[in-house]
């Protein structure tokens, strides 16, 4: 990392790195890292690498304006390369609007080699000092006991105070995921982590977002508690929109029209992170808080079993979630009861 000096790493970021590199992606000093950021989180990026280096494990820090134009077409071939001679990986970067196809390029490789990679889209020093430092094995202990509940469940209904009122069915075939912080070669997870999720088999009823909404949306609009965005969802797919705020309310039609799928449930989840409270108007922490989000597009088939795919995903969050499991209350309004 020749341009950013590593000894001028904010020291408050120190300790959510260190849960990054050692408790979440349990790095060894014999695997190779590569640590891909932007020119906006170099200061978490080195605070990232300074982890590594105690380690001593050999990495490569890649900055994206360096190899290619943001919003990025695709993911630059180096950074590419760098990941198929990697054990572990970070992604740590703003998301733009049009390059969530790149992200796909990327995961298709930390996949197929079975990276353990923490995703950090849209990190910033807030997350690094609320998300980032929660007790990721008690989180995960969490994630543990809830999953084993909702695995061989028929249907999870969902409501909260701003007017949500939906249910969900579940197929046997479809696989529940965890990513609770704690990363394996089996899956890659976002961090902060916490959440447990599935493509669900069916959906209907109404979800309001009165939290955020996700991808290159999220950093335009933030919190939605006073402009909520009330989805009415039918067959799992959209059947009506409506929200005060005329632009979000375009933008986010736009965005599930993109393609065939993109107005399809792809995900159902609960978030797991009992370190988080409010809304802070960031998807990559908010969608942690205990609650439920749902997410439109891109199913995750290569681990959910989904058999159909989407070129978008974006995440949905509802704030105060009261959750049933098959007829059995798990959460009131934001707190679990199990």
């Amino acid at each position: 990392m020749t341009s950013y000096d590593l000894a001028a790493a904010a020291p408050e970021l120190a300790p959510g790195a260190r849960n990054a590199i050692h408790t979440c992606l349990r790095l060894e000093a014999h695997e190779r890292v590569t640590l891909i950021t932007d020119r906006e989180a170099l200061d978490i990026a080195a605070a990232l690498a300074r982890e590594v280096e105690e380690v001593g494990s050999p990495y490569r820090l890649m900055v994206l304006e360096d190899y290619a134009p943001r919003p990025l077409a695709g993911m630059p071939p180096a950074v590419l390369a760098e990941l198929e001679r990697s054990q572990v990986s970070v992604y740590a970067a703003a998301a733009l609007p049009g390059e969530l196809p790149a992200r796909i390029a990327m995961a298709e490789v930390i996949n197929r080699r079975r990276i353990r990679h923490g995703h950090m889209v849209n990190i910033d020093r807030r997350i690094m000092t609320e998300g980032m430092r929660a007790d990721f094995a008690a989180v995960d202990a969490l994630s543990s006991r809830l999953i084993e509940k909702v695995r061989p469940a028929r249907s999870v209904r969902v409501t909260s105070p701003g007017g949500t009122d939906l249910t969900a069915t579940f197929s046997p075939h479809l696989k529940w995921i965890k990513t609770s912080g704690i990363i394996s070669p089996d899956k890659w997870g976002n961090l902060p982590g916490g959440e447990i999720f599935t493509c669900p088999e069916g959906v209907e009823g109404r979800f309001v977002v009165d939290g955020v909404v996700g991808d290159y949306l999220c950093r335009k609009y933030g919190d939605l508690r006073q402009t909520p965005l009330v989805i009415d969802v039918a067959g799992s797919r959209i059947r009506g929109l409506a929200c005060d705020d005329a632009e979000l309310l375009a933008e986010f039609r736009a965005y599930t029209a993109t393609d065939a799928n993109s107005d399809r449930v792809g995900e159902f989840a609960i978030g797991t992170n009992i370190a988080l409270g409010d809304v802070v108007g960031n998807i990559l922490q908010d969608e942690k808080i205990p609650g439920v989000h749902i997410a439109f597009g891109h199913p995750y088939a290569e681990h959910t079993g989904a058999d159909w795919a989407s070129t978008t995903h974006i995440d949905c969050v509802a704030r105060e979630s009261s959750i049933w499991v098959d007829g059995e209350q798990v959460m009131e309004r934001g707190r679990f009861l199990i």
